[in-house]
């Protein structure tokens, strides 16, 4: 007998991830997408402060010397660049 599944949070199937790994801050990223498809803005931050921490235990797996401090500066030079134009 096949049995009909029902939605949870999240309309589609989303693969979780390990912490720490790329495959949790890609779960975090989907989840995050299905809830800005569903309307829902205060689920759609959650998931964004989900995905915060997901990078921040990437970082701290995988790059120990950073933080999440280092990911801002770089941000914030990004969007110098983007708005001056040029990247050099």
């Amino acid at each position: 007998m096949m049995t009909e599944s029902k939605a949870g949070y999240h309309l589609k199937t989303i693969h979780r991830g390990l912490i720490g790994y790329p495959s949790k801050i890609r779960e975090e990223t989907e989840e995050f997408i299905d809830a800005h498809e569903q309307g829902c803005a205060i689920m759609a931050l959650i998931e964004l402060a989900d995905l915060y921490g997901a990078m921040k235990a990437y970082l701290e797996k995988n790059h120990p010397t950073l933080t999440m401090k280092d990911l801002e500066k770089m941000s914030d030079i990004t969007e110098r660049a983007f708005k001056n134009g040029h990247r050099t």
